[in-house]
């Protein structure tokens, strides 16, 4: 079976992800691609994962799971969505590592489903904005506190990414930037979900809804039917348009409001954080969503 891990990142979606998935669950049923909602397993995972505290897990353990996650036989594909799969906001950065649990969470996950094919998915964001956001959610003191030690010029996807490939050089990665989910949203559920790129899916246009005013969206849609895009760039270049003219301001404007988080810093970091996204982009074996 396939088991689709949403891992976030922290800070990323609010779970606007998940629910546009859930939408879809009955059709995506009927091919054998399960939607369960968040309750049958991301608690049962984590506690899971905690009692087991490294250890290998019972030979029984993989069935007692997926019969509490999905509730036949005939599944396919499972997909699952935590941001804090790896860690709550507050321990991003222990012992100054950059997600430095991923490996044993991951590792953990791979040993409850040792016979199954478990693709990861992750969305990236600009340090500039990530660290603000996530510091606010971590309650720590103060921003080196939370940090332990890692400057924020020090942080880079990049090294995530390829912990995770050398890790498990068999698991597939996809990776896209959060700045960009406006304009790939459904080919970011189409690719979870693991449905044909082309396949008609509830929710497409879920997250544009929510930064684009009413007119603008009624604009949109009716655009889109009477002008039906040739190709998904296209369709992308009409949301751009639609976006750069009805988009809420406030609802796409990003406050940056973190001790020590100067404009000149703002800029280091999207530099930074600009180059490192091209590296991954070039990286073999990650698949990149790009618009």
């Amino acid at each position: 079976m396939q088991i689709a891990l949403h891992i976030g990142a922290n800070c990323t979606d609010d779970d606007r992800i998940l629910k546009s998935l859930l939408k879809n669950a009955g059709s995506f049923s009927a091919d054998g691609i399960k939607i369960p909602g968040p309750g049958k397993y991301r608690r049962l995972l984590r506690e899971t994962i905690q009692n087991l505290n490294g250890a290998p897990p019972a030979a029984n353990t993989r069935g007692i799971l997926l019969d509490a996650i999905i509730d036949d036989d005939d599944a396919s594909r499972v997909v699952l969505s935590n941001a804090n799969f790896i860690c709550i906001a507050n321990r991003i950065f222990d012992r100054g590592i950059f997600y430095e649990q991923a490996e044993s969470k991951l590792s953990a996950l791979h040993l409850l489903f040792p016979e199954d094919d478990i693709e990861i998915f992750l969305a990236l964001r600009n340090p500039a904005t990530f660290l603000p956001v996530a510091f606010a959610e971590s309650k720590a003191d103060t921003p080196d506190a939370y940090l332990k030690g890692l400057h924020p010029t020090q942080i880079r996807w990049s090294d995530l990414v390829r912990r995770i490939q050398h890790m498990f050089p068999q698991t597939k990665l996809t990776v896209w930037c959060n700045e960009d989910t406006p304009l790939i949203w459904a080919e970011i559920l189409r690719a979870i979900s693991g449905v044909e790129r082309d396949q008609k899916i509830t929710g497409g246009f879920d997250l544009l809804a929510s930064i684009m005013s009413d007119e603008g969206m009624n604009r949109f849609l009716n655009y889109l039917r009477s002008h039906p895009p040739k190709s998904e760039a296209q369709k992308r270049r009409v949301i751009a348009a639609f976006l750069d003219k009805y988009a809420v301001e406030d609802k796409i404007e990003e406050t940056v409001d973190m001790p020590g988080m100067t404009d000149h810093m703002v800029e280091e970091l999207s530099q930074i954080y600009e180059n490192d996204v091209d590296f991954i982009e070039q990286l073999p074996g990650v698949t990149f969503i790009a618009p």
